[in-house]
């Protein structure tokens, strides 16, 4: 069955080829036989898109045992300075042993170190319960875990669970990971009083005094190249000496199934705030995820080679990416060889982020079956972000974007990169970045895919760039469609080796208009019904001697003062236009 959305267009259209049929026959007028053969068209465009969908998937529920296992009764104190860590755990495999039910974290402060959750258990929590993880480094001790999509010796996270099934996190209260002891900041990133304040507190800074660390044992870790990945040549006393650095992400769940995250606040993540890994059957929505904007790898949500996912009605304002989408990292994610897939979020908000929905650049096992409707990103610094780059391989394709909403864009409101440099999507005041070095290289495992991703209905108030577009030249960026929006930036598109590319119905409204567009080796690209500003300079520059059968469809070029420019190699035999 066709969803809503198809519904609406399939219906739109055929009311439209029913009044263009009639006009025809009543005039015969060949204008009118036009317009019918358009919306035929029309109509088998959106029949042809939607009956390509693949069916939203199935996630199965968590359930629990009416019983309650209060943590006070197995000796936990709400006071801020006992340490409750037993206590709570105690709690947990209690409940998980007699079946499961629900864990009670009841109104109070509770102070604890690392919590483990096990199947059957719904840890709850009750209004104005605060969960506090403990500042003390030495609660957390060095397991192997997985970061940025490879294995990797890290502190344990504050919550974790490992091949648990049905387990929830519910409830009213909030839980806080203590992240600001864990974190390094960019001084660039504080105002003189707040850079001041923090290093009063203590720590160390780099060698050029513009990143404050909280240990010499994390700078140490700084210096070195990924020093928590697991090797033989590493001992026990290695990971020691740089242990202040291996961050843990706040909450990790690694295969497992049938999870529940709801209502909850989880905030100050010491890296990542929650990572699903590996698991399945999960639901998330109701919750609200805070770090400070400033918070280096402070992400908000990231699902790596998990399924069957529903995210929604929830809120993230962090430090990095908000909703993000992975699945491990170069030769250790395609060895993986588990995608990201059949994935649902909707009616979710993002302000303060790198990007509001972001795939990558962790990408190397896949990412397939996504639907995103219905949110809205405010201040974020990109607002659709996929980010890649040679060595990751994987394909990242049947994406299905909907009805985005976005204010105040930073950087660019929807970017495809190819060539992500593990950088902040916004150059920080003085830094200098050199463009990449463009050069052709041989296709292989390595070599990352973006191809079938459908974006509609978006509005963007407020971005630097409207759409950015860069692909690789032995893998273009290919076969996306762009429809229905209006975009309000300061510079209009911008795209780099995109193949297949269609744009319909895009309203550009940019404030630089030399050029509105900017097509650089892109090839069969379709520009239907644009619209762009009055007194446009320059409607498009083509360039580069790859480029070739760009369409202008039904798109009035006579209001720009130029229509087309050509360039490094280009010819007008690369463009045909038709009203």
């Amino acid at each position: 069955m066709l969803g809503n959305n198809a519904a609406r267009i399939l219906t739109t259209a055929f009311i439209a080829v029913s009044d263009c049929t009639k006009r025809c026959i009543a005039r015969s007028k060949k204008a009118h036989m036009k317009k019918l053969f358009f919306f035929f068209l029309l109509l088998f465009t959106a029949t042809t898109i939607w009956a390509q969908q693949p069916k939203k998937p199935v996630i199965e529920r968590t359930s629990f045992r009416k019983d309650t296992f209060n943590i006070i009764k197995y000796g936990a104190v709400s006071d801020g300075l006992t340490l409750n860590t037993k206590s709570i755990n105690d709690a947990i495999d209690a409940c998980s042993k007699k079946g499961g039910a629900v864990v009670l974290v009841p109104t109070g402060q509770w102070l604890t170190g690392p919590i483990v959750l096990k199947s059957n258990v719904n840890l709850h929590l009750q209004r104005n319960a605060l969960l506090q993880f403990t500042k003390d480094f030495n609660q957390y001790p060095l397991v192997q875990g997985n970061w940025e999509g490879l294995p990797q010796m890290r502190n344990q996270s504050p919550i974790s669970a490992t091949g648990a099934i049905n387990i929830a996190i519910t409830g009213f209260g909030i839980i806080d990971g203590a992240g600001d002891a864990w974190r390094m900041v960019k001084r660039e990133k504080l105002t003189a009083s707040n850079w001041k304040k923090l290093l009063a507190s203590g720590g160390v800074l780099s060698d050029d005094e513009k990143i404050w660390y909280p240990s010499e044992s994390s700078l140490k870790g700084s210096k070195l190249k990924n020093p928590g990945v697991i090797a033989a040549d590493k001992t026990g006393d290695f990971y020691k000496e740089v242990k202040d650095f291996l961050r843990p992400n706040l909450l990790v769940l690694t295969n497992c199934n049938r999870i529940l995250l709801e209502g909850v606040t989880f905030q100050n993540s010491p890296a990542w705030c929650l990572h699903p890994l590996m698991s399945k059957s999960i639901t998330i929505r109701n919750i609200l995820v805070k770090n400070p904007w400033y918070a280096q790898n402070g992400d908000g949500l990231d699902l790596e080679s998990c399924s069957n996912v529903l995210v929604e009605n929830s809120v993230f304002d962090v430090g990095d990416d908000g909703i993000c989408i992975k699945s491990g990292r170069d030769a250790e994610g395609r060895k993986r060889g588990m995608p990201t897939k059949d994935v649902v979020i909707r009616n979710c908000t993002v302000y303060a982020a790198h990007g509001g929905f972001v795939i990558g650049s962790e990408m190397s096992g896949g990412a397939n079956n996504i639907w995103v409707d219905d949110c809205t990103f405010i201040g974020t610094d990109i607002g659709l972000r996929f980010k890649t780059t040679r060595g990751r391989g994987g394909v990242v394709e049947n994406i299905y974007i909907n009805n985005i909403f976005m204010k105040d864009i930073i950087g660019e409101a929807i970017l495809f990169d190819m060539y992500y440099a593990a950088q902040d999507p916004i150059a920080l005041v003085g830094e200098k970045r050199e463009p990449p070095k463009v050069q052709e290289l041989p296709v292989t495992e390595e070599t990352p895919q973006f191809r079938n991703i459908y974006i509609s209905n978006i509005v963007a108030d407020g971005a630097e760039k409207a759409i950015f577009v860069r692909g690789l030249p032995e893998m273009n960026v290919k076969n996306i469609v762009m429809e229905n929006m209006a975009l309000q930036a300061k510079q209009g598109l911008d795209m780099t080796e995109g193949s297949d590319i269609t744009l319909r119905n895009v309203q550009l409204y940019s404030s630089q208009t030399d050029p509105v567009l900017n097509i650089h080796n892109s090839r069969n690209i379709t520009l239907q019904k644009i619209t762009y500003p009055k007194n446009t300079a320059l409607l498009m520059n083509v360039s580069g001697e790859k480029s070739r059968g760009i369409k202008v469809l039904n798109t009035d070029t006579k209001g720009a003062k130029k229509a087309m420019d050509f360039t490094y190699g280009a010819t007008d035999a690369a463009v045909s236009s038709k009203r």
